[in-house]
């Protein structure tokens, strides 16, 4: 569902807006706002578990910060939110306020039942264009998992996983994340 205005929005005039109305969120996408109800229980629990593994991690290691669905202000018309961005400790100074000032230096998104062209197209081709480091691609119904890493503006592949299998990402190549604790169980 989209809300389309009478004319583009910018990204400057959509972080003015107040919150989200309840279970609806909202980005901006070449000046259009773009809504959609709010997560599902399953795409919850799959972003709690792995934002949990990671968090402790990065806690443990006082890498950073990890967030979620936070505005990115990934050009001058469009906003995303990431279900989950990470902030090395080197550069979590840009994780203040509203909005972040700079791109994460990792955003992961799971898709849901609808938005697989968003993000491995979309977003894929937004964040590579806003700097993001690293991009994680989570089906937690398909049960994979995809790494990628930003090389001289394109994203390379940098690991992948399926099922059960335990893998490690870029940028954190030292954690077991173990896929089977975070995708939905087999029917």
């Amino acid at each position: 569902m989209s809300l389309v205005a009478a004319q583009r929005m910018t990204a400057r005039q959509f972080m003015e807006l107040p919150e989200d109305p309840h279970e609806i969120r909202r980005e901006l996408v070449d000046g259009e706002i773009i809504m959609s109800p709010s997560l599902s229980f399953a795409h919850g629990r799959v972003s709690l578990h792995l934002a949990s593994i990671v968090a402790m991690h990065i806690r443990a290691h006082k890498l950073g910060e990890i967030s979620w669905d936070v505005d990115n202000r990934v050009s001058a018309w469009t906003v995303r939110r990431p279900d989950l961005l990470y902030f090395s400790a080197a550069r979590v100074y840009l994780a203040i306020g509203k909005s972040v000032a700079g791109p994460p230096d990792l955003c992961v998104e799971f898709i849901s039942p609808g938005s697989e062209r968003i993000d491995r197209v979309e977003k894929f081709a937004e964040y590579a264009a806003y700097g993001v480091a690293n991009y994680w691609i989570v089906d937690p119904i398909a049960r994979t998992a995809e790494a990628y890493v930003l090389a001289d503006g394109k994203y390379a592949l940098g690991a992948n996983g399926r099922g059960d299998e335990t893998v490690r990402f870029p940028p954190f190549l030292d954690l077991e994340i173990p896929l089977g604790e975070l995708c939905l169980p087999r029917n």
